[in-house]
């Protein structure tokens, strides 16, 4: 300091005074100022910082970087969505139906639920049909179940509007594995193609709102022969609903007529009705389901519940419990009152 006073002329003659002193006032101001203050002197002095996040600061002020201003953390259970401040519902993960769940064109995505029943019980099984076929058949009450469906996009907006053209299947099988005796049969398997032109909405209807409405054609049958043959065409019209962890689903259909001798199912509207509606509850990782359908015929009034627990168990998998009552849980067995109950495993893709 001493020398550094001498030469801006302090301890000179006054001749420097005039001369050098504003300037070096403004020096000595500078060596005062970083000479007090915590500011580092080289990149050597931050290197020795072991904090990381000090010695990150300490690169940032010999760089003249400035700390952003932090954002106020929300505490809204909704901030899930990259870049947004809203949840991915089911509904919308399901149909992608925003920007933040939009897969590209012909992704292949969950459609129903994916799943295997190891071990079922049905009380009843539908021997009388097998036996029209083969006489000597017998039938284990317990089996396998499994469905695997999955849907794809191949035409996203539309004609420029908010609506997607999907093409899905989707198949179920009931496999008599216990039956050994019989070298484990699959006693039957449904298949079901159908395309789907989903337009993406969004409204308000009393306390619920409306995320979509599907309509389509749909084909199912059981692949058999005769005596065993079970199959139907329909047009479909599909309506989901929801409010936070609750998802309603109105499934409604119209059946093409066949002609009789090519119709090995003609009375099954009086069994299976024209709709059905499924229900779904989110709890802690947990799905809740069911499924009501009647053929709204009090005089012959027939109808089905499927009732569901998925539990978490897996990152992608949950443990599954189904119970089913009722007619058509199968084509087959359309006309056939099924009481079964089954444990397994399902794919879980509503998180």
């Amino acid at each position: 300091m001493k020398k550094l006073l001498h030469r801006c002329g302090f301890l000179r003659g006054r001749k420097y005074q005039l001369v050098r002193g504003t300037l070096c006032m403004a020096v000595l101001f500078l060596f005062a100022v970083t000479t007090h203050a915590d500011v580092p002197k080289s990149i050597d002095e931050c290197a020795k910082i072991e904090d990381s996040a000090k010695r990150l600061k300490c690169y940032d002020e010999l760089a003249g970087r400035k700390e952003a201003p932090s954002k106020p953390t929300s505490t809204a259970a909704s901030e899930t969505k990259p870049g947004s401040q809203t949840k991915i519902s089911y509904l919308e993960r399901l149909w992608e139906l925003d920007k933040e769940s939009r897969k590209d064109k012909y992704a292949i995505s969950p459609h129903r639920s994916n799943y295997i029943l190891p071990i079922t019980y049905v009380e009843s099984p539908n021997e009388q049909a097998i036996k029209k076929a083969n006489p000597d058949k017998e039938l284990k009450n317990a089996e396998t179940a499994f469905q695997i469906s999955f849907k794809t996009k191949i035409w996203q907006d539309v004609f420029g509007q908010n609506m997607d053209l999907w093409v899905a299947y989707t198949q179920r099988s009931f496999w008599q594995f216990y039956n050994f005796k019989d070298s484990s049969p699959f006693r039957e398997t449904n298949y079901e193609p159908e395309v789907l032109l989903n337009f993406r909405t969004d409204y308000d209807l009393l306390w619920l709102k409306n995320r979509f409405i599907n309509v389509g054609i749909n084909h199912q049958s059981n692949g058999q022969t005769d005596p065993l043959s079970r199959s139907w065409n329909r047009a479909v019209a599909n309506f989901g609903f929801e409010r936070d962890n609750l998802v309603l689903i109105l499934k409604t259909w119209y059946r093409f007529p066949e002609s009789a001798e090519h119709d090995n199912n003609s009375d099954i509207e009086n069994y299976l009705g024209y709709g059905e509606l499924w229900a779904y509850y989110f709890w802690k990782g947990s799905r809740f389901g069911v499924m009501a359908r009647n053929n709204l015929d009090f005089s012959a009034n027939r109808g089905a519940i499927q009732l569901e627990w998925s539990f978490p168990l897996l990152e992608r998998m949950s443990g599954y419990i189904q119970y089913f009552n009722g007619y058509g849980e199968s084509m087959l067995d359309y006309n056939h009152n099924i009481n079964r109950i089954g444990i397994g495993f399902i794919l879980r893709d509503w998180e």
